[in-house]
C-alpha cells in the first residue's frame, strides 16, 4: 500500500514506520524536521521524504507534495506540536492548535481540490477530548469536556471529519503512550532507576495508557480492516491510578517508591500544562472489537515489565 505519513517522525513513528516497511508498504513521509534529525531505526533510503510545514497554506502548492498525494492510497495523520514539552503560553497554545487543526484542515481541503480519494485516513486525537475527572469513566460516546485540550481535540476531530466522501475515516483518541525511549515513561524511568521515584501529585489521578507496540499494531490493523470506521479510544483495557502505576514501575525495576513529586512543584515549572500529569481521566476502549484486535499488553504490569527488561 502507498501510505502518506504526516507527523509520524517522533516517538510513535519510531516504531510505526519500521513496522509499515516490514509489511512492504511504500511510504511518503512528511515532516517539519530535516531528514538528518529523524530518530528512526531504518535506512532512510527505504522512505520517500519531504521536509515541509503542512500547517502553512502555501506549503500545499509544493509539486513534490502534490505528486505524493496523487499516489497515496492511505494517510496516517499524527501531526502536532508536542503538548507536554513546554509551558502553555498563548504563543505555545496557538502552535499546538495550528500544528493539528490547520494541518488537518488543509489536508482535507486539498484532497477535495485535487479530487483525491484515499481508501482510508487514520487521524490522531487524544483522550484529552473528555476533560478530566477523578471518578467518571469515559467511553467513545461521551461528550467533550470544557478545558483547553478538550476544545482542541473537538476542533481537531471536526477537521478530520471533513474528509472526501468515499474515504473511510478512523480517529484514535490516544492515551498515555508507554515505551522506554520517550513519552511520560521515558521521563520517569531515569528517576526511578536511581531510586528516587514516586507518584506524581496525590497519586489518585487516573492514567489511561497504551503500550506503543499496541498503538502501532492498532493503527496498522485499522489500515487493513474495513470494519474500523469512526472514533476509538486508543487505550489499554485497564486504566490505573498514578500511585499504582508508580508501585508497579518500582516493583519491575526493583527500586523504592518513596519520593512523591508534589503538585505545586509541577505547577510552578509547567503552569497550566501540569494538568496533563496532575489530573487524569478514566477512559475505556468500548468500541474496539476483541475479535478484530487483541492487545499484546492489556495489563500494565506486563507492559512495564516488557519496557524495563529490554
Amino acid at each position: 500500500m502507498k501510505i502518506l505519513l504526516i507527523g509520524c517522525t517522533g516517538f510513535i513513528g519510531k516504531e510505526l514506520i519500521p513496522k509499515l516497511i516490514d509489511e512492504k508498504n511504500e511510504l511518503f513521509v512528511i515532516s517539519r524536521k530535516n531528514i538528518n534529525e529523524l530518530n528512526l531505526d531504518i535506512s532512510l533510503e527505504k522512505i520517500n521524504f519531504l521536509k515541509i510545514d503542512l500547517s502553512k497554506e502555501k506549503s500545499w502548492s509544493d509539486q513534490n507534495l502534490i505528486n505524493y498525494l496523487n499516489k497515496t492510497e492511505a494517510i496516517i495523520n499524527l501531526a502536532g506540536e508536542p503538548i507536554a514539552d513546554k509551558r502553555w503560553t498563548e504563543k505555545q497554545k496557538k502552535e499546538i492548535e495550528s500544528s493539528r487543526i490547520d494541518t488537518t484542515t488543509f489536508l482535507m481541503q486539498n484532497l477535495k481540490k485535487l479530487k483525491i480519494t484515499p481508501k482510508v485516513i487514520i487521524s490522531a486525537s487524544a483522550i484529552g477530548y473528555y476533560g478530566t475527572s477523578p471518578d467518571i469513566e469515559f467511553k467513545e460516546s461521551d461528550p467533550q469536556g470544557n478545558d483547553f485540550l478538550a476544545k482542541l481535540c473537538a476542533k481537531w476531530e471536526l477537521a478530520a471529519m471533513q474528509k472526501p466522501f468515499f474515504t473511510r475515516i478512523v480517529i484514535f483518541r490516544i492515551g498515555i503512550v508507554l515505551e522506554a525511549d520517550g513519552g511520560a515513561l521515558g521521563k520517569m524511568l531515569p528517576i526511578f532507576k536511581i531510586g528516587l521515584g514516586g507518584p506524581i501529585g496525590d497519586g489518585n489521578q487516573w492514567m489511561s495508557w497504551i503500550h506503543r507496540s499496541d498503538l502501532c499494531s492498532l493503527i496498522i490493523t485499522s489500515l487493513k480492516n474495513n470494519k474500523f470506521k469512526g472514533i476509538y479510544n486508543a487505550v489499554a483495557p485497564q486504566p490505573i491510578k498514578m500511585k499504582e502505576f508508580s508501585n508497579i514501575l518500582a516493583k519491575c525495576l526493583k527500586r523504592p517508591n518513596l519520593f512523591p513529586v508534589p503538585g505545586y512543584i509541577l505547577n510552578s515549572l509547567l503552569g497550566d500544562s501540569s494538568q496533563l500529569v496532575l489530573k487524569g481521566q478514566k477512559v475505556k476502549c468500548t468500541s474496539i472489537d476483541n475479535s478484530i484486535f487483541k492487545f499484546k499488553y492489556p495489563l500494565l504490569e506486563n507492559a512495564i515489565y516488557a519496557v524495563t527488561k529490554k
